[in-house]
């Protein structure tokens, strides 16, 4: 399937911090408001697109879910000159934030740059010392009367950068995980005669701790659940084959297991044997660090969920400058369309 660009530009471009993703979530809604069977936005932020089985007597459910928020930032304190001082909200390796533009949302948007101690001033041991994130402000070019009109404790912020095409490969901020939106906004506008309730959920606070999958699922109650993300392409320079994990261009990636969940067996087999069926390019995941949706999918609905994953191989996760290869995206959509048409029909017994 040929990748929208101009809505995946939309999407990458447009921010969503955690427990702040009603921006992305309203873009999702005008992409699938005639689209889908129903909408439904629950108290958490969680958007839950529906589609019903036609042939479902056995009311059995699948949840799809793909995360809307993006690493970020909140506002701590303006000091008197009117630098800010910042929390983080979510996972950073604080030398990627060097050197970096970014956006706070207040009344209106302004934008910043990240700041630490010029290295003409630093001492030797200062120099060698790795930077911390309490060493970095954000310099709007304010004074704080000025940043306080606009901009209050609590904001958020994102990081500033825009989509490129780099060969065969995208490259943007926030693809972890907008590259899944993506993928799961054109699932469900091209499922057709599935024969199970297909519940396709976005996500809210993932990257601060699975929180909205978690809920979902309580509400969903899936009886298979897949979860949509990134995961590390580590197919670079000095990487040893075992630290690969993936590649970019070998395929959308299965998972196997990550550090918040096992995928159960039966869903890892069955999409294998999909993609196989189907000629769809795929490789195996298995990430001993990190987690995904997947785990409150699999463990928060009342009686659980058969559960697994389906990962996008993606280098320089959690910075800028994530890139993902277009046949790995398409793939991705294949594979989950060819899955939701026969999970159904799969044997689960064996």
């Amino acid at each position: 399937m040929k990748i929208d660009l101009p809505l995946l530009k939309k999407l990458c471009e447009t921010p969503g911090a955690p427990g702040f993703e009603k921006l992305v979530r309203d873009l999702v809604i005008s992409e699938l408001k005639d689209k889908v069977d129903g909408l439904e936005t629950d108290n958490m932020g969680n958007l839950v697109s529906i589609k019903r089985g036609k042939k479902n007597p056995e009311n059995r459910r699948v949840m799809l879910a793909a995360h809307m928020d993006e690493i970020g930032f909140i506002v701590k304190h303006i000091d008197d000159k009117g630098f800010i001082r910042f929390h983080t909200l979510g996972g950073f390796d604080p030398k990627t934030l060097t050197a970096q533009r970014v956006l706070i949302h207040g009344k209106k948007d302004v934008m910043g740059v990240m700041g630490t101690k010029p290295i003409h001033l630093m001492k030797s041991e200062e120099k060698t010392k790795p930077v911390e994130i309490d060493d970095f402000f954000i310099d709007t070019g304010m004074s704080k009367k000025q940043l306080e009109a606009t901009i209050s404790v609590g904001d958020p912020i994102t990081r500033e950068r825009v989509l490129e095409e780099m060969g065969d490969c995208i490259n943007c901020k926030s693809l972890d995980n907008r590259i899944s939106v993506y993928i799961l906004v054109e699932v469900m506008k091209h499922l057709k005669n599935n024969n199970i309730d297909v519940y396709g959920v976005f996500t809210v606070q993932e990257e601060v701790g699975i929180r909205g999958a978690q809920v979902a699922a309580h509400t969903i109650n899936p009886d298979y659940g897949i979860g949509i993300d990134t995961t590390i392409a580590f197919d670079l320079p000095g990487a040893q084959p075992h630290e690969t994990v993936t590649s970019l261009g070998d395929g959308v990636a299965i998972k196997i297991m990550d550090a918040s969940a096992i995928c159960d067996p039966r869903m890892v087999q069955f999409l294998k044997e999909t993609a196989d069926r189907s000629k769809i390019k795929w490789q195996p995941e298995l990430l001993t660090a990190g987690g995904t949706d997947t785990a409150g999918i699999q463990r928060t609905g009342k009686s659980g969920s058969i559960a697994g994953a389906v990962s996008i191989p993606t280098r320089h996760l959690h910075q800028v400058i994530e890139m993902v290869h277009k046949k790995d995206v398409s793939a991705g959509i294949d594979l989950l369309l060819a899955a939701l048409q026969n999970v159904q029909s799969y044997n689960w017994e064996h």
